[in-house]
This record gives structure tokens, sequence and C-alpha cells, in this order.
């Protein structure tokens, strides 16, 4: 028996052509996606409007890390760079 074979806690997934999980695993997607498929796959069956507003909360913690920068270099990290060094 698979797991997806049974689920914990109604069956809003069982009625689906694919299990949120089986796209999600199959896809290698990141915690964040993952998230937004298993809400957008339920959300009639479940959730309602409450699992569209978690889909925008993962959408914008997505955005959030795709436009943040890193901070940049301190001098000192500058100068131990690989690339600065007369090794490289």
């Amino acid at each position: 028996m698979k797991a997806t074979d049974r689920q914990v806690a109604g069956d809003h997934y069982k009625k689906l052509k694919i299990q949120p999980i089986e796209y999600i695993l199959a896809n290698d997607m990141g915690f964040c996606e993952g998230a937004i498929i298993k809400y957008i796959s339920r959300w009639k069956n479940k959730g309602g409007v409450e699992d569209l507003r978690k889909i925008k909360q993962f959408c914008d913690f997505l955005i959030e890390d795709a436009v943040t920068e890193p901070p940049p270099l301190t001098e000192r990290e500058v100068s131990a760079s690989p690339v600065n060094s007369p090794f490289a």
C-alpha cells in the first residue's frame, strides 16, 4: 500500500487525478512552491478563501526571497575573497 492510498482527515486530495504530493515530489519543488500546489488543489473542497490567502502569503515569501539582494560585502570580506588572492 502506498502512502497516497490513504488520506488522514478528509478526502479532498483523493478526488484529484494526481495528488499534490505526487506532483510536488516529481517536480522537486521547494517548501513554498509545494504549499502553493497543496492549497490551490484543495481550496474549493476544504479551506475556501482562507486557502487562497495562504497561497498569497507563500507567493509573497517567494517574491521577497527572489528580489532581496544579499548585503554588500565588507572591505574585509572583499579582501579575503579568493578572487583577490594572488593564488587565484
